[in-house]
């Protein structure tokens, strides 16, 4: 099954070309790379949605991280 350039482990040149494009780059810090290096964002979650994802968590049998993942990754394939 070939890969997706979103989910690919390792990204091949030009892939992210046409989103680079549509970015200002007066907001753009260049870096060398770093395989170990992670990107985390928080997310929060409240109330009634909160309590919502603690539910779909329980019924899974995971944790609500997990559920959060998954969401986004079907989100991602949507896309495709």
């Amino acid at each position: 099954m070939p890969s997706h350039f979103w989910t690919d482990s390792d990204p091949s040149r030009g892939d992210f070309d046409a989103e680079l494009a549509s970015i200002d780059f007066r907001y753009v810090e260049t870096h060398g790379g770093d395989p170990d290096a992670r990107l985390t964002i928080l997310v929060s979650v409240e109330t009634d949605d909160a309590e919502r994802l603690e539910r779909t968590a329980d019924a899974r049998g995971q944790k609500p991280g997990d559920v959060v993942d998954e969401l986004l990754h079907d989100a991602d394939g949507s896309v495709a």
